[in-house]
């Protein structure tokens, strides 16, 4: 692909230089922000402006020294069907009755006047839970390019957005330089990149990495963080239209959300700025191309485990001249923590002090007002499900002798949705429970519950019960279904979920092993799981069955080892 000659803006965008950011007049420039989650979840609005105006955190963003703004949203965002919530008129009064859309409009508007830059991030298809890859299906790619050229033609004259985020954490079956065009997200990147460009020429389109690496049949050689693998990007790099418009993008966490095998290492913490170069930092260090830091974050950077790893990274994003998005502002940020603690007002001092290390000016904007309201996205997708089932696994041991899984019923509709007729299955493994004679394993409903903030109803409203699936069995150890029903009338709000909460035990009192379970996952907040599933009588109406499920990896390895053998990676895609 031949670049076009690279566009310049009478307006403050940024480009790139070698594996520099910089302003209009060739000025480095840092990129050092925050993300503020909200337009990508349920209440389709950033949070916290339940509590306060929206105009006083964004000077509290200004205040703790960031320049940039990390603007998560759902494609929801672009229904204007659905109705945005969490907003307190006592505060933010010019907010009540606007659009989603609208709201992110005042929300940039007010940003750009206090000199603050906004990435845009693509985080997620619906509002319900992230997606691996950059469709799903009930969002083709299609749609994905066309909301995105509708938000960019609305921000087009205002260089308060500076960049697109294309798709959040890609991975699971995404790939990079296969040439595949279902999985290769270096593929997908430029289509939707180029498309983008064609509309607005100044943008920075930022590209982030896949999961892990694997070898030509498929093999997992290196498992890394959702959307932080980029080693690939060397042999297959970005290709835009545009010169000096990319820029890659990395996320990274550290034991918090997950214990990696690095945190274990004799070495640690000498040995992680080997694993950033590795996945990422090479990029930057190397001179192919300049990288952002797209999220990091936790609750400590005391003398722990977590503080030790964030703070070395904070160092090493600072000597090798690394901007950052960091997760998150919000006070609500489960996993992380917030920079803001939970009444939205008081600030993790810790942490600010911390990041206070590395961090860029003020970049400016000359034209921060500026919205083309005539830019509107067309007609929604009608593959939109109406009910999906949400999971959830709140213990994380690997052998547990109380496995608490739970189940989230999401109604996607504006009406309250029966849950008559209805019927969700979790699937477990029993170790050794033949040879060993073991007795059957109990279930019960712990709790029942509704919305976020949770309304807890009671346990009443569900029952389960414990169903042996003999076809399923793995040798000697019994797989069992858990099947959960819900009492007459009960139903779920529109636009919200019913959790059901469950506790598993065996009555001889010995543990599970969690990650033989078909339905486990490490995910310690609801989120979209295609091994669960929701039954209407005898037919699927959300996930898959373990037939079903292992049938299709069959199919998906009898591929890869076709693909192997019609020549080696390296000639793919080029």
């Amino acid at each position: 692909m031949t670049p076009q000659p690279e566009p310049r803006s009478s307006l403050n965008y940024l480009r790139t230089d070698g594996t520099r950011i910089v302003d209009r007049h060739g000025n480095e420039v840092l990129i050092t922000g925050i993300s503020w989650f909200g337009f990508e979840t349920g209440t389709l609005a950033p949070h916290g402006i339940w509590v306060r105006p929206y105009g006083e955190i964004l000077d509290q963003i200004t205040e703790m020294g960031f320049n940039t703004i990390r603007l998560p949203w759902s494609n929801e965002v672009l229904d204007a069907k659905i109705k945005p919530q969490g907003i307190d008129p006592k505060y933010n009064p010019d907010l009540e009755g606007l659009t989603s859309l609208e709201i992110m409009d005042r929300i940039i508007v007010a940003a750009g006047q206090r000199g603050l830059k906004v990435i845009l991030d693509r985080h997620r298809p619906s509002s319900d839970s992230q997606s691996k890859l950059w469709y799903s299906d009930e969002m083709s790619e299609e749609q994905w390019i066309a909301d995105w050229l509708t938000l960019v033609r609305r921000y087009k004259d205002n260089d308060t957005v500076i960049g697109v985020d294309l798709h959040n954490e890609p991975a699971g079956d995404a790939t990079w330089g296969t040439g595949d065009p279902k999985t290769d997200w270096r593929l997908a990147a430029e289509r939707v990149g180029n498309a983008i460009l064609d509309v607005n020429p100044y943008l920075l389109i930022v590209v982030e990495g896949i999961e892990k690496s694997e070898d030509d049949l498929g093999n997992v050689y290196d498992w890394y963080w959702m959307g932080g693998a980029l080693q690939y990007a060397r042999l297959f790099p970005i290709r835009l239209k545009v010169p000096n418009r990319l820029v890659y993008s990395a996320h990274d966490y550290g034991p918090g959300v997950y214990m990696q095998g690095w945190f274990r290492d004799p070495e640690f913490p000498k040995n992680l700025p080997g694993v950033w170069d590795q996945h990422w930092g090479y990029l930057q260090r190397e001179g192919i191309a300049p990288v952002l830091l797209g999220e990091f974050g936790g609750r400590s950077v005391g003398d722990d485990l977590e503080g030790v790893w964030q703070r070395t990274l904070i160092k090493y994003l600072k000597d090798q001249r690394i901007g950052y998005l960091y997760w998150s502002l919000n006070g609500n940020s489960g996993d992380t923590g917030g920079l803001l603690l939970e009444d939205w007002k008081s600030v993790d001092r810790a942490k600010v002090q911390a990041l206070a290390t590395h961090q860029g000016r003020l970049i400016g904007n000359l034209q921060p007002t500026k919205v083309d309201a005539a830019a509107m996205p067309g007609p929604r997708p009608t593959t939109m499900r109406v009910v999906k089932l949400l999971q959830k696994d709140t213990n994380d041991q690997k052998w547990a002798k109380e496995v608490t899984p739970e189940v989230h019923v999401a109604n996607k509709t504006l009406q309250p949705m029966p849950l008559d007729g209805l019927e969700a299955r979790y699937w477990l493994t029993i170790e050794g429970g033949v040879s060993t004679g073991a007795v059957e394993p109990t279930v019960e409903v712990r709790e029942v519950s509704v919305g976020y903030p949770e309304k807890v109803l009671g346990s009443q409203q569900a029952r389960a019960v414990l169903v042996r699936e003999a076809q399923l069995d793995q040798g000697t150890d019994p797989v069992y279904s858990i099947r959960i029903t819900f009492a007459s009338g009960t139903s779920v709000p529109p636009r919200d979920s019913l959790a059901v909460k469950l506790v598993v035990r065996r009555k001889d009192g010995n543990p599970f092993y969690q990650e033989n379970d078909y339905s486990y996952r490490e995910y310690h907040w609801q989120t979209e799981w295609e091994r669960v599933a929701l039954y209407r009588g005898d037919q699927v109406i959300w996930g898959k069955e373990p037939q079903t499920y292992y049938a299709e990896q069959r199919a998906k390895e009898e591929a890869r080892r076709a693909r192997a053998s019609a020549g080696p990676r390296a000639s793919v895609g080029r």
